[in-house]
């Protein structure tokens, strides 16, 4: 994309620039991409959120949890997520797939079958956490690596959790302008399985109480890395995990950045369970209702989630949309922050929660575009700036959202809030840092004319191909 590239609209899914070549391309590469990153977060988020249908739908009187129970519930799960991602990457590239990921999927069905006989608090974390330890690796790695095994024959693929799997795999097949609406895309399977699961739960207690021609060709592939060179890309090269990798990483100013910045988006969500909570403590609605109205916000996510991540690609540039999507999260924190406000400001204000979590593709695609200099540093900073941010949802919300304080949350909603600010912060400041770490890169360049000859030495990101909104 030039600055002369005029504003597309939001149903150009193909740049005018692409040829008729680069148009089937991506039309193979997002058939067979995209649906299976949307299906994994679907059942992930499905499976990870249903606690808390379960909780307000009589669970907590049946086992008779009460007091900060069900926050512990959330917490075990992220640290069984958080736990299993070392192991696993140590594993991955040592264990056939076809060996690791059937065994890993066997003991996530078997747990997540076995939470049909917890009779106390004890049997609930204990399944908890061994459904997340199995889950976050066994379904991700199965679906998305079946996938990308078909067409990444030549492309080093790194290992980790899905979210930074799935935006590894976009930013090393799209362009700069084509990453954010196919992050976008997938992510709605977040909020649909969180909507999903409140619609089983009403239903459950209302009626219980690949084909060759998308193989891609040897002429697709130089053609996918001719587009990626022209957009400051280079060849995916396998480089062994060792110190010095590590040290490199850990030397380097950028990492602390882009952790900093994924921690204060990380925490600018509410507790999940807070809507559901909210509307239980109304006493006037039936458990069907009660979980049918939850799905509100998870339903209104869907639309958030896509008009946040076409406006990044599209009109208004990274910056701006992580800003718009953060300006929502914030107005509804605000009012839950004030509380003493008249019901229907509340039911806005919960609507606007999964305004949060638009914010991530449009966040993980941008650190996909300024990491491409150097493929190794890209793939484990990914993989350990989601696991750092996601260990601090585990404790944090201990403190902030204790569930004897639900719904009102006093301290929970200002710190969330506070964390939109410090975010905003950021994000602003990772533009104008990176702009000018980018544009000394070139320069330095451009002046010694050399050659990138060793996969030690970092390649130069061009600005050609990029979107000129985001800087």
């Amino acid at each position: 994309m030039t600055e002369s590239t005029p504003a597309r609209r939001w149903y150009d899914w193909y740049s005018p620039d692409d040829s008729p070549e680069e148009r089937k391309l991506i039309l193979k590469l997002d058939l067979l991409i995209v649906p299976y990153a949307f299906i994994l977060y679907w059942i992930k988020y499905m499976d990870q959120t249903n606690i808390n249908n379960a909780y307000v739908s009589g669970m907590s009187e049946d086992l008779g949890f009460n007091g900060n129970q069900l926050v512990q519930f959330q917490t075990i799960f992220v640290v069984g997520n958080v736990v299993g991602l070392l192991p696993f990457i140590y594993l991955f590239p040592r264990v056939p797939m076809h060996i690791l990921v059937p065994t890993l999927d066997l003991g996530w069905g078997i747990f997540t079958l076995l939470q049909y006989r917890a009779q106390s608090y004890g049997d609930i974390m204990a399944y908890r956490f061994l459904v997340s330890l199995f889950e976050v690796r066994a379904k991700p790695t199965y679906f998305l690596s079946l996938s990308i095994h078909i067409i990444t024959k030549y492309w080093y693929l790194p290992s980790g959790e899905l979210l930074p799997r799935a935006h590894f795999v976009l930013g090393s097949w799209y362009r700069s302008d084509e990453i954010g609406r196919r992050g976008g895309t997938f992510y709605v399977g977040l909020t649909l399985g969180t909507l999903t699961a409140s619609l089983l739960q009403a239903a459950a207690t209302t009626h219980l109480d690949g084909p060759n021609r998308l193989v891609i060709t040897e002429s697709e592939l130089a053609l996918t890395r001719s587009r990626l060179e022209k957009a400051g890309a280079r060849k995916l090269v396998k480089t062994p995990f060792s110190l010095h990798l590590l040290r490199r990483l850990f030397t380097n100013w950028r990492f602390y950045v882009l952790v900093l910045w994924d921690v204060f988006f990380f925490n600018t969500s509410a507790n999940t369970a807070a809507f559901l909570l909210w509307i239980k403590s109304l006493h006037r609605y039936e458990v069907a209702t009660m979980n049918n109205l939850a799905a509100i916000s998870p339903a209104l996510g869907i639309f958030f989630v896509l008009l946040i991540n076409f406006s990044a690609d599209l009109w208004i540039g990274r910056p701006g949309a992580i800003t718009l999507a953060s300006a929502l999260n914030f107005t509804g924190l605000t009012i839950l922050a004030i509380w003493n406000v008249p019901e229907p400001a509340k039911w806005f204000a919960f609507s606007l929660g999964y305004s949060a979590v638009a914010v991530s593709s449009v966040l993980y695609g941008w650190a996909n575009v300024l990491l491409r200099d150097n493929d190794e540093e890209r793939a484990l900073t990914l993989v350990l700036m989601t696991a750092i941010a996601t260990s601090t949802t585990a404790w944090v919300p201990l403190f902030t959202y204790p569930t004897v304080e639900a719904p009102r949350f006093p301290r929970g909603y200002v710190y969330s809030a506070t964390m939109v600010v410090c975010l905003v912060i950021m994000t602003q400041l990772v533009r104008v840092l990176f702009d000018g770490y980018g544009k000394r890169r070139i320069e330095v360049e451009e002046s010694a004319s050399i050659e990138r000859v060793d996969d030690e030495t970092a390649s130069v990101p061009s600005h050609q191909g990029l979107n000129p909104k985001d800087s």
